[in-house]
């Protein structure tokens, strides 16, 4: 009998693999595909542009991440994003404006109109939300109610769909946005608290964590694919590809089993690592209720569109991390990575490469267009936003039919379903991104913290 069965290697089950196989643990890992890493991929084109099929980078933001790199034995592979990366564009009007990143920037920034500029220096004197509505308070309404709507159009509506392909009409401030939530409980104010924060970045700083606002933005050389090619290298015999599991019985010793096609596999504990919809299905015999709250979790597709132009036949500078698209502005497009700004060797000399993302909340259908629609489509944006002046010399195309969950309004009691199935069903454990934060960075997090639980239980077969 296994001591640990995990299902599912995407960065959180394959984190979680690395974690256990280092320690010692009699630990195997099922993955119906025929890799490692979920949505992270990276490959050469028939150009040598480097394509990332999901996630382009992370944030140093918790030291679990470095530890797993440094584990891995990758931080000579690891890049840091060129210092360009600090400028980012939000389209208005139909013009790309820099995002002010100083107060005298933002005084003199275009994107925003003076009578927003007003409100926002206003925002130390609104009072709190009304109590017992902040809990579930959508992003939308804490936004608008703060700092009003023109920065919700210009500023949250595309920051919220870069991180979540989102709508902040949906996703809820306390569980999508945490550290905004808790600005406002702390220190009643945005802005006095950003003010205050100081203190809190030092003491953060002694712990080990470093503050979003001081982490790096990284990948590496070729690309996020090389954590989890590097885990399946390392822990091989430890993993079956090709593996989808049709089902988990609860045993009579407190065990588990687990069902893949004709093989049949005995844990003490497994642990779903899968999407939610997937673990589910295989909760639902054992707990109706918190199957039902796992299907609730939206996941609307995402399409990353790799385009590799010659240099000059692109208009703008691509001086930046890349641009956002309000919703407002009404583009079928989410947002464009300049990747080879990014970071280096993205594409071949004279050449640079865009990652546009396309669908989401906002425009789920848009995502599943095809690849000749797509190509015509994401084309016609850049000629129209970046001046591009001819197509792609390659164009290459990864579509997520479901793609970042969403931690909409009501999220809490999905958390509560998770907690009350760990409650009733010993020796179960669920972990991915539909809890604990969506980056590569939190799902690494998630998944130490989940080993170091079930390494300090190993005596105790119903942990």
């Amino acid at each position: 009998m296994l001591s640990s069965l995990i299902i599912g290697g995407g960065i959180s089950g394959a984190a979680l693999l690395h974690y256990l196989a280092e320690a010692g643990d009699d630990v195997m890992l099922l993955e119906k595909g025929e890799r490692l890493g979920g949505v992270i991929g990276s490959y050469r084109n028939e150009a040598g542009a480097l394509v990332e099929t999901g996630p382009n980078s992370t944030q140093t933001s918790n030291p679990d991440f470095l530890h797993l790199v440094a584990s891995l034995g990758l931080l000579d592979q690891m890049v840091e994003a060129d210092p360009l990366a600090r400028n980012r564009y939000i389209l208005r009007g139909g013009k790309l404006h820099p995002v002010p990143m100083s107060p005298p920037a933002f005084l003199r920034s275009s994107l925003f109109s003076a009578s927003a500029k007003l409100r926002l220096l206003r925002e130390p004197f609104v009072g709190p939300a009304p109590a017992g509505s902040a809990q579930e308070e959508s992003v939308a309404e804490f936004v608008r109610r703060r700092i009003g709507p023109e920065f919700l159009e210009y500023a949250i509506n595309p920051f919220v769909s870069g991180v979540y392909a989102g709508r902040p009409e949906q996703l809820s401030l306390r569980h999508a946005f945490p550290k905004l939530h808790a600005l406002e409980q702390q220190y009643g104010s945005l802005i006095r608290g950003a003010i205050r924060g100081g203190r809190a970045r030092r003491q953060a700083a002694k712990r080990g964590q470093v503050p979003r606002d001081r982490a790096k933005l990284v990948s590496f050389r070729e690309g996020m694919g090389v954590i989890p090619a590097a885990i399946e290298a390392r822990w091989g015999r430890q993993v079956r590809l090709g593996a989808p599991v049709d089902r988990l019985e609860r045993q009579a010793d407190g065990g588990w089993l687990a069902v893949s096609g004709g093989d049949v596999f005995r844990a003490k504990r497994v642990i779903l690592a899968t999407d939610a919809g997937t673990a589910a299905g295989l909760l639902e015999p054992h707990h109706a209720p918190a199957a039902q709250s796992l299907r609730g979790i939206e996941y609307p597709p995402v399409a990353a569109a790799v385009s590799t132009y010659r240099r000059a036949d692109i208009r703008h500078p691509l001086d930046g991390f890349g641009m956002l698209i309000p919703e407002v502005e009404n583009r079928k497009i989410l947002g464009v990575i300049f990747s080879s700004t990014l970071f280096p060797q993205r594409a071949p000399q004279g050449m640079v490469t865009l990652t546009t993302f396309l669908g989401g909340a906002r425009q789920p259908e848009v995502a599943l267009l095809g690849q000749d629609r797509l190509r015509q489509l994401v084309f016609g944006e850049h000629a129209a936003l970046l001046g591009a002046a001819a197509p792609p010399r390659t164009f290459n195309l990864s579509v997520w039919p479901r793609g970042i969950p969403q931690y909409n309004v009501g999220y809490g009691g999905v958390l509560r379903a998770i907690e009350a199935a760990a409650k009733d069903l010993p020796g179960l454990h669920l972990v991915g991104n539909y809890h604990g934060g969506v980056s590569v960075a939190d799902c690494v997090k998630s998944a130490r913290a989940l080993a170091a639980t079930l390494l300090a239980h190993t005596t105790n077969p119903n942990r």
